[in-house]
């Protein structure tokens, strides 16, 4: 017997009937029970165990019409959620985010400093929040610029690949004012997944939410290593980047994601 996919425009369509079919009944039995209160004999008065399995049949009636309504929900985050995140597979993505992962020695982010800094620092932070390597990020200027880690800490040990870490610049003025700045994950978009009802990108070494996507492209953009004039995203993120998660939280939340994947 040949067994045919589920088609989401055809359950919808059935879900919405279903529900259409239950209310109509729901007003038709309260309006039953209203008028039989209204009627009975003040002496014969309808029997409580009538009145209570009447009142649970109205009960049951209320659950299927939330369990309707809590299926087409699941049925709506199904379609919108992964089929929403398939359509940014092979695309230039940038997103708001610090954690990536060690692969073949190394490991690449992307920092974004709002204006001119006369001192910027890097600092790779392992899974427990540790600082395991810092140094002078390699510019200094407004816009956009790349950093890869060669895997390596301060002291010139050897990390093995597999781990997670994460990115921290700190910016200043020659007054010694901080400069504001944020950490971008930024490449091409491999595959997607659905992780705890949120579809998620995967990015390079990172999985990000798609909702901390900031912008897409067709194709990788000039950095503004070789064009300063490019402008950068911190303009249309600042709200964003204020609500991003700290540096050891959002490593445990990667985690998690990448775990279904076997990749940590």
């Amino acid at each position: 017997m040949p067994i045919n996919a589920v088609n989401t425009t055809s359950a919808t369509g059935a879900t919405a009937s279903g529900r259409a079919n239950l209310v109509s009944n729901f007003e038709t039995f309260l309006q039953l029970l209203t008028t039989q209160l209204k009627n009975q004999d003040p002496l014969s008065p309808l029997d409580s165990n009538d009145f209570t399995a009447q009142l649970t049949q109205m009960a049951g009636v209320e659950q299927q019409l939330l369990t309707n309504d809590l299926l087409q929900a699941l049925v709506n985050q199904g379609s919108a959620g992964l089929d929403g995140a398939v359509s940014y597979i092979g695309k230039f993505v940038t997103a708001a985010g610090s954690a990536t992962r060690l692969d073949e020695g190394a490991a690449t982010w992307s920092y974004e400093l709002a204006s001119n800094a006369a001192d910027v620092r890097l600092e790779v932070l392992d899974s427990t929040g540790a600082v395991v390597w810092s140094g002078e990020a390699p510019s200094n200027d407004t816009g956009v610029h790349d950093f890869s880690w060669d895997g390596r800490t301060s002291a010139g040990t050897q990390l093995p690949d597999g781990g997670v870490y994460t990115l921290r610049v700190a910016a200043t003025t020659s007054g010694g004012q901080a400069v504001e700045s944020q950490i971008l994950i930024r490449g091409v978009v491999s595959g997607v997944e659905m992780y705890d009802g949120r579809p998620y990108v995967t990015v390079g070494g990172s999985i990000v939410p798609m909702s901390q996507i900031i912008s897409v492209n067709a194709a990788a953009p000039a950095s503004d290593d070789a064009d300063d004039g490019a402008q950068g995203v911190i303009a249309s993120a600042v709200d964003l980047a204020k609500d991003l998660l700290n540096p050891v939280d959002e490593i445990a939340a990667l985690a998690g994601a990448l775990n279904p994947l076997r990749l940590l």
